[in-house]
C-alpha cells in the first residue's frame, strides 16, 4: 500500500487508466505524480464551486459561467478572477486507487491558486476511489495576472493504493534510521513540523508587489525579480505580515525525503496565526536526498489573512506529512530529471532570473 511510483504510473497510462488527447508525454511523469495539462479553452466563472455528489461539472457550469474563450493563441487570466479549464487528462481508476492533486511548485510560488475538481466531487484536489471521468483545473491568480496556453502544466496528480500516510510513531522510527531534518530539532507531532527562517540581517524573503505586469508562463529565467517582488528583511528575527499580502520565505529546516517515501506539505493549525502556508504541497522521493545527508530547504508560500501578524524566527508554520511508496521510483527527484528546486535556497519560481 502507498503512493504509486513513476514506473507504475507509466503502466497505468499504457492501460488507459490515465488517458488523454493528445497522448501523455514522457516528461509528464514525475517520481510520484503525473503532470496535468490545460485544455483548449477557459471559462470565467463568478464563483468557485464543487460539482457535488451525483452532479457533473458541466451540469453546474450554467449556474456560474460568465464567458468562455480560446486558449490556443494565448490568453491572460486576470488577477482576482476565477477560471475553470478542462484538463487534457481523464481517469478510469480501478476501485482500489484514489487520487490527490496539488499545484506544481512553480505554480504555487506565483501565488497562482490552482485546484483540481472532478464530477461528483465534494472536496478540492481529491479524486475518489474508482473515479471515471474528466478533470478540471480551477485557477485563481492572486498576485499576478498570467498568460497561459493549452498544454501548460500547472497541477499534478498522485495516485494511492490503500493507506499511505505514516503515523507519528512510524515517522519517528524512520527519522531514527534516516535523519529527515537538519538544522532544527525535527518536532514530530501530526507530521514533521516546519518552521520559518528569519535569522540574519540580509534578505529573508520576498513580498509580491500589488501592481505588477503579466507573467507569460512559457518564459523561464526571463523576468527581473524586482519588477514583481520586493525584498523582505527581518528586525530582530521578526517580520510583520500584511493582510492580503503574499510572501516567499524559507524553512529553517533542511529536509530529506527518502527514495521509498513521498511527502505533502499541510497547513499548520489555524489557531497559531492569521496566515496560510504552502499552496504547492508535494515533495517527491529523493528531495534533499543524496547530498551527503544535507537535505534541502523548503520554500514557504505564505499569505496573511485578516489581521497583521508578527511572524518570529523558528515559529512552526507547517507540517510535512510523509507517505509510503509502493516501490522506489525508477527516477528520483534531482537524479537525472529536470528538478528545478533540489538544493534550493530562497528561490523564486523558475520564471525569474537570479537576483
Amino acid at each position: 500500500m502507498g503512493v504509486l511510483p513513476s514506473q507504475r504510473l507509466r503502466a497505468l497510462i499504457a492501460e488507459d487508466v490515465i488517458a488523454a488527447e493528445p497522448a501523455l508525454g514522457q516528461g509528464q511523469v514525475q517520481p510520484a505524480s503525473v503532470d496535468l495539462r490545460l485544455g483548449s479553452f477557459a471559462v470565467r466563472v463568478r464563483a468557485s464551486f464543487l460539482a457535488g455528489r451525483g452532479r457533473t461539472v458541466e451540469e453546474r457550469l450554467p449556474d456560474f459561467e460568465m464567458h468562455r474563450f480560446d486558449l490556443a493563441p494565448g490568453a491572460v487570466l486576470e488577477k482576482g478572477c476565477v477560471y475553470l479549464v478542462p484538463l487534457m487528462e481523464r481517469l478510469a481508476l480501478p476501485p482500489e486507487l484514489d487520487g490527490a492533486a496539488n499545484a506544481k511548485s512553480s505554480t504555487g510560488r506565483l501565488d497562482l491558486l490552482t485546484r483540481t475538481i472532478c464530477d461528483g466531487g465534494v472536496e478540492f484536489d481529491r479524486i475518489p476511489p474508482g473515479y471515471q471521468g474528466p478533470l478540471w483545473a480551477e485557477i485563481c491568480p492572486r498576485s499576478f495576472s498570467v498568460l497561459v496556453r493549452p498544454g501548460m502544466r500547472l497541477n499534478q496528480l498522485r495516485l494511492r493504493e490503500g493507506e499511505a500516510r505514516l503515523s507519528d510513531g512510524d515517522l519517528r522510527a524512520l527519522h531514527a534510521r534516516v535523519p529527515l531534518v537538519q538544522g532544527a530539532e525535527g518536532v514530530i507531532d501530526d507530521g514533521l513540523g516546519f518552521s520559518v527562517d528569519l535569522a540574519g540581517s540580509g534578505r529573508v524573503g520576498w513580498r509580491a508587489k500589488p501592481h505588477a505586469g503579466v507573467i507569460d508562463l512559457d518564459r523561464l529565467g526571463h523576468y527581473a525579480p524586482r519588477a514583481f517582488w520586493e525584498e523582505i528583511h527581518a528586525e530582530e528575527g521578526r517580520i510583520i505580515l500584511d493582510p492580503g499580502a503574499f510572501y516567499i520565505l524559507m524553512s529553517r529546516e533542511a529536509v530529506t525525503i527518502p527514495p521509498n517515501h513521498a511527502a505533502e506539505m499541510a497547513p499548520y493549525l489555524a489557531m497559531v496565526g492569521e496566515f496560510r502556508v504552502h499552496y504547492a504541497g508535494f515533495f517527491d522521493p529523493g528531495f534533499g536526498h543524496g547530498d551527503h545527508g544535507a537535505g534541502s530547504r523548503g520554500v514557504l508560500e505564505v499569505r496573511c489573512h485578516e489581521a497583521p501578524f508578527a511572524l518570529e524566527h523558528g515559529q512552526v508554520v507547517g507540517r510535512l506529512l510523509y507517505e509510503r511508496m509502493t516501490a522506489v521510483p525508477d527516477a528520483l527527484y534531482g537524479a537525472g530529471i529536470a528538478s528545478n528546486y533540489q538544493g534550493q535556497g530562497l528561490k523564486l519560481s523558475k520564471h525569474f532570473a537570479e537576483p
